[in-house]
């Protein structure tokens, strides 16, 4: 199989389970804020923003370090997976285990406090998860992690129907949250080969080592990705927190598909990089940076375009005002489009004690920027704010990528990328349908059109992915 090819089908396996997961959540988010209203979800926002805080801070890049690690030949790929493992389960238990200690010095709600303390339970999960991740990445069996993904979707979709049915509260929906995140992490682990709790000396001595300037740029990302769910509801209502968190859940669910693009690129751009093959991996990173714009830049377009039907949709009438939030929000995705490139290509080539600077000072910025404004602006305040932070990050990102690595993309797919974008918002923003799922269904022929005719991806392209071949790309040995 082509590199492109076996690219292109881990891509779209992913995108398609992807896809099936995203509509699985829009299914639970559509109950739950019909279920719990404006202010209620508010609630929920709060919660999980606080643990997704605690989360970031203690995350420390498990996720591109464990693809990273068994990208590269030094280590018994077994025993290296069961230290990264032991060693992420123990920093998810403390830091779980902490947050629910620090969430009772805030001043929210008791349900909030209590809606943590059942949460911290998905979040150990989630934790795990990202081992797994960097695994299956690895390996390039992405759909074991999808197949995960989509079975703790349709337990939450499934739970929530039966509390919104029953009229459960709110703790009831935190638990089928929980109840879901430990079904996926279940699935991924038994999938995993005998994964079992070991730590070697070795092993746990090159993965501080590599991990630690990682665990630094994502413990200041935490700052500026995740400091307004936190600041935010000291100063507004948690009914402001709600229309926001509905907003934010949109763009939450496009940014996710750049991780899922730059996952699968990350060990065959660490592959090149680390094999002197410079040729190689400016191919590789020019494909990445084609994939994740032709992926992310019609998506901005049309949610731009269609921010008000998407949230009446999603969330009902009652979350109407967030559509205006999201139409300013999904600008940010700009800024997270490169951040998402430039930062795992940075990661690819070793250089991120040499970028730390970019996340230190975005998340002092952020920081600032978050107790300034959102107290004189309130939600705007932090929109504004997040939309400077990610276009902060992206571009000294780019800047810091192209010194070290000695790429500069080629912008012309780009160009016609966002030439098809722009055409496909207009469209389905001046010849609106009668339902969303219309529009959005219009825009996707519309935008594939002009793929085909700007041959932004070419016949020849199409025919190598179509056509089966004998793979390149060999599994990677367990030692």
């Amino acid at each position: 199989m082509s590199l492109q090819r076996q690219i292109a089908h881990n891509t779209i396996i992913q995108l398609i389970g992807k896809a099936l997961s995203t509509i699985l959540a829009l299914v639970a988010v559509m109950i739950m804020t019909r279920a719990l209203g404006v202010e209620k979800f508010g609630w929920y926002i709060t919660a999980v923003g606080f643990l997704q805080f605690i989360g970031l801070l203690s995350d420390f890049g498990f996720t591109v370090t464990t693809a990273r690690m068994l990208a590269l030949p030094s280590f018994n790929k077994r025993k290296l997976l069961y230290t990264i493992f032991t060693w992420r389960f123990i920093t998810a238990f403390i830091s779980n285990g902490l947050a629910t200690l620090i969430i009772f010095l805030f001043p929210y709600p008791l349900e909030i406090k209590i809606a943590v303390l059942v949460l911290s339970i998905s979040f150990i999960g989630y934790s795990l998860n990202q081992v797994f991740t960097g695994y299956y990445q690895n390996k390039l069996k992405m759909y074991v992690h999808t197949m995960g993904e989509l079975l703790g979707r349709v337990f939450l979709v499934i739970g929530t129907a039966g509390l919104f049915y029953l009229h459960g509260g709110f703790i009831p929906l935190m638990a089928v949250v929980s109840i879901g995140s430990v079904i996926n992490c279940r699935y991924l682990w038994k999938n995993c080969g005998g994964l079992k709790f070991s730590l070697d000396k070795k092993i746990s001595a090159a993965l501080f080592k590599n991990i630690w300037p990682v665990a630094i740029s994502v413990i200041f990302n935490a700052f500026y990705l995740q400091g307004d769910r936190v600041i935010l509801p000291l100063f507004v209502s948690q009914t402001d927190v709600g229309l926001y968190g509905a907003a934010y859940r949109v763009l939450d669910m496009v940014a996710q598909l750049a991780a899922i693009a730059m996952g699968i690129m990350l060990p065959l751009l660490t592959c090149s990089w680390s094999m002197s093959d410079h040729k190689e991996f400016k191919k590789r990173a020019q494909l990445s940076f084609d994939l994740v714009c032709l992926i992310l830049f019609p998506m901005i377009a049309g949610v731009i375009a269609l921010s008000q039907p998407i949230i009446l949709f999603v969330a009902g009438e009652k979350f109407a005002s967030a559509g205006r939030i999201l139409s300013f929000l999904i600008i940010a995705t700009l800024g997270i489009t490169f951040g998402m490139i430039f930062g795992h290509i940075t990661l690819a080539i070793d250089k991120q004690k040499q970028v730390l600077w970019i996340y230190i000072s975005d998340a002092i910025l952020s920081i600032v920027g978050y107790l300034i404004f959102i107290p004189q602006f309130g939600v705007y305040g932090a929109v504004f704010v997040t939309i400077f932070s990610e276009f902060y990050a992206g571009l000294m990102l780019f800047i810091a990528s192209a010194y070290y690595s000695r790429f500069i993309p080629n912008v012309k797919n780009l160009l016609k990328i966002i030439l098809a974008s722009i055409i496909m918002g207009l469209a389905v923003y001046l010849f609106p349908t009668p339902h969303v799922l219309l529009s959005i269904t219009m825009g996707i022929v519309i935008f594939i059109f002009f793929v085909l005719i700007l041959r932004i991806i070419s016949g020849d392209t199409l025919r190598k992915i179509l056509y089966k071949e004998t793979p390149i790309i060999a599994d990677i040995p367990e030692n």
